[in-house]
């Protein structure tokens, strides 16, 4: 009788679940499409706005203005963050309220910064998909950017820029 009434339930369950069947939002698909189009290859990093500690620090010793935002949570970021001009801090289950978006800027770029890049990469994905086009995530977070930054590197002059298309 058991095997019966299961039987009878799964059944039930398959009919419904090849019937009814899950739905996705088709227009947002299609809009993360066109946004994860370019997203291949060697040059996928950059095409997904990835900023290495090197490139981050070496843009910064040549003048390139740059807006932060330390998305971590209050706590995290009340220990350290960046100090540069302009830097936020600003928790990522905060980043996407009206009154915060209305905070960043749209005429320079922008850096999310988290502890190890997960956060900044999902938060700097989101706001490039909203419109925020200047948005680059540091790779590996600030644990990548302890990593590279020390005493020595931090007081180097930057290095001579590469010639473009070389």
């Amino acid at each position: 009788m058991w095997a019966k009434t299961l039987q009878t339930i799964v059944a039930t369950v398959l009919v419904l679940a090849t019937t009814t069947g899950w739905t996705y939002d088709q227009e947002l698909a299609a809009s993360y499409e066109r946004l994860f189009e370019p997203v291949a290859g060697a040059k996928a990093g950059k095409a997904l706005h990835l900023i290495k500690p090197e490139q981050f620090v070496e843009d910064l010793k040549r003048g390139k203005q740059f807006v932060t935002i330390d998305i971590r949570t209050l706590a995290e970021a009340e220990i350290f963050t960046m100090l540069l001009p302009g830097s936020l801090v600003i928790p990522v289950n905060e980043l996407f309220r009206p009154e915060n978006l209305d905070r960043l800027p749209r005429d320079t770029p922008i850096v999310v910064v988290c502890k190890s890049g997960t956060r900044a990469t999902a938060a700097g994905t989101g706001l490039r998909h909203i419109g925020f086009n200047n948005v680059y995530i540091l790779k590996g977070g600030f644990k990548a950017l302890n990593m590279y930054l020390d005493a020595k590197t931090a007081n180097l002059p930057p290095k001579p820029e590469k010639p473009k298309g070389k």
